[in-house]
């Protein structure tokens, strides 16, 4: 099998262990469970705070002490074991507390498993990573719908099904990684003898320490919209005239529309960093999301239907305009000894201070200020995450300083 198809497989699965549950938990959460709305932000939570160490920790092991296939393929298997043993859990703050163990071994392969398909088609004749990568990376999302259908057309998006449909997925996953191209650590001798902290050197660079701060504040929008999504459809439920909808009884094969845009919105990343450069894709991004909570707001599952599946539309430039660009920036501007860690540290900022500062944040202020006599108020809570995106977008036109060269973009390609 060529080395395409197998960091296409590997991509694949890396999405569906998560697309299994982290559409649908809430309604686990809210409606098997029946826990307290303030803690489910910590749920979310959980994946900022094991971003914030796992991936550089994990990342530095992988420059410098061992491969990152094989590190890989051992957090996989972790994560799979967790995930079995998390139905068990009936306490919500327990529950809190092994997710946030399933966390700290699943947030890491998400840089990993990047660092493992620049460092394979590297390697790789006639490979182009530019070109080459996002084809690859598209498959990560059509695994994640499949689990979102699974989930929900197994009706398991409420229930401790979902769990076990990502740990047996990730058993599957952790035992292939073994047999994926080798990616050896890259550093020399000399330079594991130092901390193995080169890569937040990055930092003493104005633009990228700029580029990291705005991709911590945008990774925040990321995590309202996968923590609140689902549920928020869901409760249209509740609505006497909705209640009977597609949407409501199909709410994940809704949100799944987000997912199936990304995969046409991945093909179209060479074009545009080619052509307008990461700061325009940014701040296409940073606009996406204005319209993906804007849209939410008015939508409705009858006469706006067409802004809900707007919004999910939306989506696909939103997220693959910051995330998949945003690793492709930093592969540009980093050497391959730190690519590992490097990519670590993009996960650090956006799912690591990123979750926490929308998961936290906004469980709090939804509960405060947003939810009344236990129901939310979801026009105004979608309109305050829009104004939240608009004002990150005009902070990052005025202070991000970039002029774009289509040979930057090139570099990474060999």
């Amino acid at each position: 099998m060529s080395v395409k198809y197998r960091l296409i497989f590997m991509n694949f699965m890396q999405f569906f262990v998560w697309g299994a549950w982290l559409i649908t938990i809430a309604n686990y959460w809210f409606g098997t469970r029946e826990w307290d709305g303030t803690q489910f932000g910590l749920v979310f939570g959980t994946m900022g705070v094991a971003s914030l160490y796992m991936p550089t920790l994990t990342g530095i092991m992988a420059d410098r002490f061992i491969n990152a296939e094989r590190l890989y393929g051992v957090l996989h298997l972790l994560y799979a074991a967790v995930l079995f043993y998390l139905p068990q859990v009936n306490d919500p703050s327990t529950f809190i507390y092994v997710m946030l163990l399933a966390m700290s071994f699943y947030m890491p392969t998400i840089a990993l498993s990047n660092s493992i398909s620049y460092t394979a088609l590297k390697n790789s004749p006639n490979s182009d990573v530019v070109k080459d990568f996002p084809p690859i990376r598209v498959f990560g999302t059509i695994g994640f719908i499949a689990a979102m259908w699974l989930t929900n057309l197994t009706d398991s998006k409420a229930t401790e099904y979902q769990f076990y449909i990502a740990g047996i997925g990730a058993i599957a996953l952790g035992v292939y990684s073994f047999s994926l191209p080798k990616c050896p650590p890259q550093q020399n001798k000399q330079e594991k003898r130092s901390l193995g902290l080169e890569s937040f050197k990055l930092f003493g660079n104005y633009k990228m320490a700029l580029f990291f701060i705005f991709s911590m504040f945008l990774g925040g929008a990321l995590q309202l919209t996968n923590a609140y999504g689902d549920v928020f459809l869901d409760e249209f439920k509740n609505v006497a005239e909705y209640k009977d909808s597609f949407v409501v009884k199909y709410s994940t094969i809704i949100m799944s529309i987000s997912q199936i845009s990304e995969t046409l919105f991945i093909l179209a990343i060479p074009y545009f960093l080619k052509r307008f450069g990461i700061k325009q894709v940014m701040l296409i991004s940073m606009l996406a999301w204005v319209l993906r909570f804007g849209l939410f707001a008015y939508g409705n599952p009858t006469d706006g239907l067409w802004m809900i599946i707007l919004s999910c539309i939306v989506y696909g430039m939103a997220f693959d305009f910051f995330n998949i660009s945003g690793s492709l920036f930093v592969e540009t501007s980093t050497s391959a000894t730190i690519r590992s860690s490097a990519q670590g540290l993009f996960m650090m900022m956006t799912n690591g201070f990123g979750a926490i500062l929308g998961s936290f944040t906004s469980g709090w202020a939804i509960e405060k200020y947003y939810t009344h006599d236990g129901v939310r108020d979801w026009h105004n809570i979608w309109l305050a995450f829009a104004v939240y995106s608009l004002i990150i977008a005009i902070l990052f036109a005025i202070f991000f300083k970039h002029k774009h060269n289509p040979e930057d973009v090139a570099q990474v390609s060999h």
